[in-house]
């Protein structure tokens, strides 16, 4: 009786130790154990390689720490990018972070190399107005585009790279009702090296028949909780064949990245990361893909 009881004690305690070292890594180490991952994207009409870094859901809030951010932004400006991209959920909500300090750091973005952005849906919006965001995208999206960071609201601008004019094209976020295709690809051609970039993974259905080559999206945290054997079932995606990485899209190519940040300020087997993508040419003009 008395060895059950010891044997029932120690179970106890080593549950509850176990259980507060796991809580102590999803919600303090690995939110802050930044990865640069690095992929290469074959992409038609271009002349040389072309280095991109992508940053998504930098999440600015008093859960995400100032370091955590600073770190990715570090690491983008010291891979010394011909471009480099921001995907949107700059902050969580109204409040909660130094916006001096954070105009500091996306400028050090735009500073380094051409900067261009989009929104997400917690830049404000009809998404965020019910989850204490600002009822509108306008004053983050002004924000941003302060900081030298050029935005793409639902329109696209041509950006000169080593031996190569790239198209790139930008939505509003598909949550926020404010992803509008027609006027992002607006005087578009097809025949043009086009990267878009869209918060959502899942617009990719809205703007499958746009001429884009590669989708550069964030929104899924990765899936922030992955289970193994189990994968991430809570992720906010319809589609989770995509929640992170470089990934075929028929004949084109989507990167999701699991992000800086996060909206709840913690993760397991998920670390932030930032992505540097190394475009190639590819040995084929694009084909329109078929279903």
């Amino acid at each position: 009786m008395m060895v059950s009881m010891v044997s029932r004690r120690t179970f106890l305690r080593s549950a509850l130790a176990a259980g507060a070292a796991g809580t102590g890594w999803a919600g303090f180490f690995e939110p802050r154990w930044l990865a640069v991952r690095r992929a290469r994207c074959p992409m038609p009409g271009l002349a040389s390689p072309v280095r991109l870094a992508h940053l998504s859901d930098l999440h600015a809030s008093v859960i995400v720490p100032d370091s955590v951010i600073d770190s990715a932004v570090e690491a983008a400006v010291a891979a010394r990018p011909d471009l480099i991209c921001v995907t949107g959920d700059f902050i969580t909500g109204q409040g909660g972070f130094d916006r001096a300090w954070y105009a500091r750091a996306l400028g050090r973005l735009a500073s380094a190399a051409p900067c261009f952005g989009v929104l997400g849906n917690h830049d404000g919006g009809s998404w965020a107005i019910d989850r204490s965001g600002f009822a509108s995208s306008q004053p983050v999206h002004d924000m941003v585009q302060s900081t030298g960071i050029r935005m793409l609201h639902n329109r696209n601008t041509v950006v000169n790279v080593p031996g190569t004019a790239i198209t790139l094209a930008g939505t509003g976020d598909l949550w926020s009702l404010e992803l509008r295709a027609l006027d992002a690809f607006h005087g578009v051609g097809r025949g043009q090296p086009c990267i878009l970039l869209s918060h959502n993974p899942d617009g990719k259905e809205i703007l499958y028949s746009m001429p884009w080559h590669l989708m550069l999206s964030g929104h899924t945290h990765g899936g922030q909780v992955v289970v193994p054997y189990v994968g991430s079932p809570w992720a906010p995606v319809a589609d989770k064949r995509y929640l992170a990485g470089l990934k075929p899209f028929d004949k084109r190519w989507i990167h999701v990245s699991a992000g800086v940040g996060s909206a709840g300020g913690f993760r397991v087997n998920c670390r932030p990361e930032i992505t540097l993508l190394e475009l190639v040419p590819a040995t084929a003009s694009f084909v329109r893909p078929q279903r």
